[in-house]
């Protein structure tokens, strides 16, 4: 693999670009007009414009794409995450123009991509599943038996859902069709289909993911597990490794279901295995995300491995560079995610102009970013500016050293989550460990982030008036220096 072509943008074009050119290999960036003066045009070898700043004219274009790729000689393409990265037509098309994808097979992709046959795949390998249905509904009255017998309160999910639509929590059967009909609808819309399935929903869950890699010479590993439950609108903001609350036995059979998982479906790449996690730490099946997960460097930092050189690695048709008993962890990694967003207000997206940009640098303290200081923030795309990722001998090293980082963070312009990240990791329940996928209803509160903030800017206001103090002084004293010299000299010389 001489030259390979990252089909994708933002931090993690610029992170996959970062081990291509350690390990040698040609790259080639592609580019919207949103994008045209983005860091990871100028860090590649070649940049190629791909088409008008929506990615449904840009970077989901897989036929123009692929005529990049013939016309530049290319012979891999990464797809990061996000756009094209589970798209079993293009990886097809790839294969079909003798292109090596570097991710999982087309066939893969598509047995783990629908929830409902991803179940049913993994069924036979013993691994553990909520309890509910593995098969479509579209009956109301006879989901609403299943549900009955399932117990309330049920989720319902949308069989090629993710990111949370779709889905809908049920507590009770008066609420069953209205809500039926809502995940119905927002699957069709989100989706293109309206296929939904059943779930027991389960208490205080925490959701806990497995990092697998596997081969094509047979060989299958698990790098541990990153806990993601730290949660607003169902997607993660803040992840961290290993989990707090899993012993030895519970991680090694969380990491054997996951392998099983692999071989349900002939897996061969980097993947993520999903799992929800109870009150009384039994675990179940969620889903498998064929593909590099935004939070990778967290398990990169407890491993010391490099995850993107493994996928390259793979894709040339190499072994795993390490067996399951050569894996261990080595102390605890935290990942804050920097989204341009208000977290005041919803959450809501906050696009604007970086005026100020300066970030944390300091030892174990690492920063995954995609803007530098004057960018705009593209109304296009997702709004993350960066991922902060922190390493500590210890947890509370580690939180410590992220909180510290934060507070080292500068960024005027737009809102950021910044403040909320620092809220969590000062939370007791945080601290403790004690927390689920329902902190931010739960523990979550403005209040206390408006007074933080209030706080913040009080010692702000008091550094000023103190440094403008101290110049006050500073100039009464050489005004009297430069008296008493004039004076002597005159006396000198009078």
């Amino acid at each position: 693999m001489k030259k390979v072509l990252v089909a994708n943008r933002g931090e993690i074009a610029r992170r996959v670009l970062r081990t291509l050119k350690k390990m040698g290999i040609q790259s080639v960036s592609i580019y919207s007009d949103a994008d045209a003066n983005a860091p990871h045009v100028l860090e590649a070898d070649e940049a190629v414009y791909v088409g008008p700043s929506p990615s449904s004219e840009s970077y989901l274009q897989q036929d123009k794409i692929i005529q990049i790729c013939k016309e530049l000689g290319v012979d891999g393409v990464h797809p990061g995450y996000g756009f094209l990265s589970e798209n079993a037509n293009f990886a097809r098309k790839l294969e079909k123009e003798g292109i090596q994808l570097i991710g999982p097979s087309p066939q893969s992709m598509e047995i783990m991509g629908d929830k409902l046959s991803a179940k049913q795949a993994v069924k036979s390998y013993n691994v553990p599943l909520v309890p509910g249905v593995d098969e479509a509904i579209s009956d109301v009255e006879a989901a609403k038996k299943i549900a009955t017998r399932v117990g309330y309160p049920i989720l319902i999910k949308a069989s090629a859902g993710g990111g949370g639509k779709g889905m809908r929590l049920v507590e009770n059967q008066n609420d069953f069709e209205e809500q039926m009909r809502l995940a119905q609808n927002e699957a069709r819309s989100s989706f293109g289909d309206d296929a939904v399935f059943i779930e027991k929903f389960v208490d205080q869950p925490r959701h806990i993911e497995i990092q697998v890699f596997a081969d094509e010479h047979g060989n299958v590993v698990y790098l541990f597990e990153r806990e993601c439950s730290i949660q607003r609108r169902h997607q993660k903001v803040i992840e961290e490794a290993p989990s707090a609350i899993l012993s030895p036995t519970i991680r090694q059979k969380m990491g054997e279901a996951a392998v099983a998982v692999c071989k349900a479906c002939n897996y061969v790449g980097a993947g993520t295995v999903e799992f929800l996690l109870d009150a009384n730490l039994n675990f179940y099946f969620l889903e498998m995300n064929t593909r590099l997960q935004v939070e990778h460097p967290v398990t990169e930092e407890i491993t010391g491995l490099d995850l993107v050189e493994w996928q390259i690695r793979v894709a040339r048709k190499e072994r795993l560079p390490k067996l399951q008993n050569e894996l261990k962890i080595n102390g605890h990694a935290i990942e804050v995610r920097v989204y341009a967003e208000d977290t005041l207000n919803g959450f809501n997206p906050d696009i604007g102009t970086l005026n100020r940009y300066r970030i944390p640098s300091a030892r174990n303290v690492r920063v995954d970013d995609a803007f530098k200081e004057g960018m705009e923030i593209p109304i296009f795309y997702d709004p993350m500016i960066a991922k902060l990722v922190v390493w500590g001998k210890t947890r509370q090293e580690a939180i410590e050293r992220c909180i510290s980082a934060i507070d080292d963070y500068q960024i005027s312009g737009v809102k950021t989550t910044l403040d909320f990240g620092k809220f969590v990791l000062m939370h007791p329940a945080f601290q403790s460990g004690k927390f689920d996928t329902n902190f931010v209803k739960t523990h979550f509160s403005e209040v206390g982030l408006i007074t933080d903030a209030m706080k913040q800017e009080e010692q702000a206001l008091v550094y000023s008036l103190d440094q403008i103090w101290q110049d006050v002084q500073n100039k009464k004293k050489k005004s009297f220096a430069s008296r008493n010299i004039t004076s002597a000299w005159k006396n000198q010389y009078k």
